[in-house]
């Protein structure tokens, strides 16, 4: 049987979803079989551009015109825009994978998860880190007790895009539309990391939320909403997100975590990295050396940096011989894999929609433990 698709959302998270399912057939052979079938967006000019671009058949500019087309639907659009459409789909049995965080709202994640155990269709979310081969090693290690009960873990996610004052405002910049600013975007992936590798719960948390820059030009070439170069003002929108956080933890087993995000970190492009200390072990991870794993065990001097590429390494078999590296766009091949995967075999899919609202739960807790200054129950 081929899989119909739909993809809600054409631009930076589709085009890597689109490349991904176009790279199963030669990498992943007895991946079902999937059809782009239809492109779901607003921008009818756009859309014609992307629908050739990306593969699709055919475009249309209201989800609700595709439920019916398609056996699974791909939910890539702003946050805002995920309970709905996902809502909708799963009462018709339609597969849903859906773009992190779950949602903008925890009201809103709680309402998605509760469709999804009532569905008989597979609903994933899309924290594509979990597919790194590297990360993967790390949870096999954590999970084989190589490295003792973990005592500290510490996640960062920082980047710099906004860092520019005059960088335009977008619905990322936006409380309504987003939830959350680098707290959703970034600290979603840092806080499910650690949940995956551990095993474990977020208990309670103490935050700090932080927004640098008030309002930002809508059009892009503004100067902050003072002057446009002819004596013109530039229209603004006020940025109702936090531009950074800062988060202490404690899991349900003891475990003391400490995360941070920002998008104002100047210097760092994509730098998310975590690192665990146990009794008898320690491991450190950073995206932007993807390929590799630093490991201290037991009785050893210093890290070991582990090239994980060999061909017994996860998923690494389907790719190239040991030692050439792998990249970003690959853990989009290897999450489409076991996600439609899953779908074909009716199996259980990890990460799903229960994991993206134990994620919602903890961001919810984090921005109310800012709001009262106090350490807070999630």
């Amino acid at each position: 049987m081929t899989l119909k698709t739909g993809f809600l959302g054409y631009r930076f998270m589709g085009r890597a979803h689109a490349n991904a399912l176009s790279r199963l057939p030669m990498f992943f052979p007895d991946a079902p079989a999937v059809n782009r079938e239809v492109l779901i967006g607003r921008d009818e000019d756009a859309l014609g551009t992307a629908v050739d671009e990306l593969g699709f058949d055919r475009y249309v500019t209201d989800w609700r015109d595709a439920i019916d087309e398609v056996d699974v639907l791909y939910n890539l659009g702003p946050n805002d825009l995920h309970p709905d459409p996902s809502i909708t789909a799963l009462e018709n049995d339609v597969h849903v994978l859906s773009e992190k965080p779950l949602a903008h709202t925890l009201e809103a994640a709680e309402r998605m998860a509760e469709a999804a155990r009532e569905s008989d269709a597979t609903a994933g979310i899309a924290f594509n880190y979990r597919f790194v081969p590297a990360i993967q090693l790390a949870r096999d290690l954590v999970a084989s007790g190589e490295l003792g009960e973990i005592n500290h873990v510490r996640a960062t996610y920082l980047q710099d895009w906004l860092v520019d004052p005059d960088a335009p405002w977008s619905w990322r910049n936006s409380a309504e539309r987003a939830g959350s600013g680098a707290l959703g975007d970034l600290g979603a992936h840092s806080i499910d990391l650690a949940r995956f590798l551990l095993g474990d719960d977020v208990e309670r948390v103490s935050g700090h939320l932080r927004t640098f820059v008030d309002e930002r030009p809508v059009a892009e070439g503004g100067t902050g909403g003072i002057d446009a170069g002819d004596g013109s003002a530039v229209e603004t929108r006020e940025v109702t997100v936090d531009d950074a956080y800062t988060a202490q933890a404690e899991f349900a087993g003891g475990t003391m975590g400490l995360f941070e995000a920002s998008r104002f970190a100047t210097g760092h492009d994509n730098a998310n990295t975590i690192e665990l200390n146990g009794s008898k072990g320690s491991l450190r991870f950073d995206l932007e050396r993807l390929n590799e794993l630093e490991v201290l065990r037991a009785d050893s001097r210093g890290f070991e940096t582990v090239l994980v590429t060999d061909p017994d390494d996860p998923y690494l078999e389907h790719w190239w011989p040991p030692g050439h590296v792998i990249g970003w766009e690959h853990t989009f091949v290897h999450e489409n894999y076991a996600f439609l995967s899953a779908i074909d075999g009716g199996t259980d899919y990890a990460p799903d929609f229960g994991d993206g609202l134990a994620v919602q739960r903890v961001l919810e807790a984090i921005q109310r433990s800012d709001r009262t200054g106090e350490w807070t129950t999630v």
